[in-house]
């Protein structure tokens, strides 16, 4: 696999991102109510126990992408319909739902140039372990963020490009962002190539709760983790035990909410920071919203991004959509 980094682990760039992780973290501390941007989740240990939280029975989205993903792959390559693709993804994370729909493309016989987006080297390598060689396929990991990656692929691709955006990860963005992105995404496409984007359906609320606040435990301890990583690499003093998950479906926004609760009136050091914040007890410090969606709200999304609808990928028990896309 060749690979092109277009950011670099430096001392200046490590230097540069915890300056803005401080700064994120003094700004969402210092607000009412308190909040933490979602991003920040994913350090190493982060990572890991996402991938857990992947193989829970009550976390539903993965293994229902899986199974939308093994339905379409041999449809995929018919409306396609092209000898040699460039395909694109966003976030490739381990690479297994990806290598579903590359493995139908070269079944038929198609080229399959693969261009996988990461922010993270080391993903990459480890997405590089679950593909095997085969004549008619070429890899090029870049090492970017979303959106100058793109770009990037972009201007290395001469044939027909499918971009993937899989999982739910437009769903952590609010409406006004998430079309945003969307915007730039068109904006690098060339007329008639896809997007395959993946959104979470509005549900049964129940069902919704437990894949955000499973029995095992496990959703709590992924976020808990960033009160971790504050204290590791900022110097604060956040006792975990003092903190509780606490995961809810607001029906006015239509989305996932997940909190952490004070469970006492505390104050908490950030040495990075020179700052101490007090927290009341049972005050609430807002992490994440993951939005759902109505099938009718994703074709107003594709719409109003520039994008036509070409079908939407169900699973049978309609929790989950890939929506196809093309510019």
């Amino acid at each position: 696999m060749k690979i092109s980094r277009l950011i670099f682990d430096s001392y200046s760039e490590k230097n540069q991102n915890k300056n803005q992780f401080a700064e994120d973290v003094d700004k969402g501390l210092s607000s009412h109510p308190k909040n933490i941007s979602s991003k920040y989740f994913y350090d190493d240990l982060g990572s890991q126990i996402f991938q857990k939280i992947t193989q829970l029975d009550d976390y539903y989205p993965t293994r229902t992408e899986y199974q939308i993903l093994n339905s379409l792959k041999d449809t995929l390559p018919e409306i396609i319909g092209a000898g040699q693709v460039d395909i694109v993804e966003l976030g490739v994370g381990d690479g297994h739902k990806t290598k579903i729909l590359i493995d139908s493309f070269l079944e038929k016989g198609v080229k399959v140039n693969f261009l996988p987006i990461d922010i993270s080297k080391e993903a990459l390598h480890l997405m590089e372990k679950n593909f095997t060689s085969h004549a008619n396929l070429s890899v090029h990991g870049i090492v970017s963020d979303y959106i100058e990656g793109l770009s990037f692929a972009r201007s290395l691709s001469e044939n027909k490009m499918i971009t993937l955006f899989l999982g739910s990860n437009i769903g952590n963005f609010s409406r006004e962002e998430c079309l945003m992105v969307l915007r730039q995404v068109h904006s690098l496409l060339r007329e008639r190539d896809y997007l395959l984007i993946g959104f979470d359906l509005k549900k049964d609320i129940d069902l919704m709760t437990r894949a955000y606040s499973d029995k095992e435990g496990i959703t709590a301890e992924f976020n808990v983790n960033l009160l971790r990583r504050i204290n590791n690499e900022l110097g604060g003093n956040f006792v975990i035990e003092n903190f509780k998950h606490q995961a809810f479906y607001n029906p006015e926004l239509g989305a996932m909410e997940s909190y952490l609760i004070s469970l006492q009136d505390q104050e908490v050091r950030i040495s990075a920071l020179n700052k101490t914040f007090h927290f009341d007890a049972f005050e609430p410090l807002h992490l994440e919203y993951s939005f759902k969606f109505l099938e009718k709200e994703i074709v107003q999304i594709g719409n109003e991004s520039g994008f036509k609808t070409v079908t939407n990928f169900k699973d049978p028990r309609d929790l989950f959509v890939d929506a196809l896309w093309q510019a």
